[in-house]
């Protein structure tokens, strides 16, 4: 199922050019809550309970044209964001470029099996999350800020040590990612965080229509010229890998999402530009850079 959040956080199904609003039965089948919230976003904690009640709405749900609708994060309220730095191989090879790397973080591995056993993970801020139908705003006029397109994973199911053989067990769903970032010497977590540098989109489709998320092709062009191109399969630290590597340090919860890492082909953007994301099984967005 593709779910999707638009406009005034109205909720939709996504069935090929239409938008099926199903808001009234998921309110009616999400708890109430009083403070202190639980961590996690609560359409998500509650998928389970969630699903059925989409699923017996879908038949009289009011039918939108996609096109007519203002898209945001399908993911609400994620308690983090959590991204892989180098974990293509050819990006490693590109981020050897000084444009790049500003002579900081350099992708040498220094004795380490991977960039990641290197660098570790990294957070991007969750107020930076942003939609598919909202811009881009670049906060470093006269820097270098880059697109970066990738696989990003939703948790479904939370939990503390989660073992690689259980991992996938632990997924709600995928969406696109764009992980935006300005170049320079400053910790990822402070490049890679400013408001709306963190798209996800178009929708949230649920696990099970996915597939293997170790094979999935994806890409981005900026106004029509193509940038990046490759497949999941390439990863150096997979899916599995990444939840098993988080849940080490952070307690998952519902709602959290893993960027998963771009490949080689990133480049500038600027303001006025249009980015077209797609991922296999997925779907494709444009987002605008303001």
């Amino acid at each position: 199922m593709k779910i999707c959040r638009f406009d005034d956080d109205r909720v939709g199904v996504v069935e090929g050019d239409a938008v099926r609003d199903v808001t009234d039965a998921v309110a009616a089948a999400l708890p109430l809550v009083r403070w202190p919230l639980p961590i996690g976003d609560l359409f998500i904690a509650n998928l389970a309970t969630v699903l059925p009640a989409i699923e017996a709405a879908l038949p009289s749900a009011r039918s939108l044209p996609l096109s007519g609708v203002s898209l945001k994060s399908p993911v609400a309220n994620p308690p983090h964001v959590i991204a892989a730095p180098l974990n293509y191989p050819l990006h490693v090879q590109e981020a050897a470029d000084p444009a790049i790397n500003h002579g900081v973080h350099m992708p040498a591995h220094d004795g380490f099996a991977t960039p990641i056993d290197k660098y570790g993970l990294f957070l991007k801020s969750h107020t930076g999350v942003i939609g598919a139908g909202q811009k881009v705003i670049l906060h470093w006029p006269g820097r270098r800020n880059d697109h970066e397109v990738e696989l990003a994973v939703v948790i479904g199911r939370g939990g503390k040590n989660i073992s690689r053989d259980d991992a996938l067990s632990h997924i709600a769903g995928y969406c696109i990612g764009l992980d935006i970032t300005v170049r320079g010497t400053e910790d990822r977590s402070f490049r890679k965080a400013a408001d709306t540098y963190s798209v996800l989109g178009p929708w949230l489709v649920t696990a099970d229509e996915v597939g293997d998320p170790a094979n999935l092709d994806f890409g981005i062009e900026v106004d029509g010229e193509k940038r990046q191109r490759s497949n999941t399969k390439h990863l150096i630290c997979d899916v599995p890998d990444l939840i098993e590597r988080a849940s080490r340090v952070y307690a998952l919860n519902p709602g959290d999402v893993i960027m998963t890492g771009t490949p080689d082909g990133v480049a500038e953007i600027t303001p006025g530009c249009t980015m077209h994301a797609w991922i296999e099984n997925i779907g494709a967005m444009d987002v605008r850079v303001a």
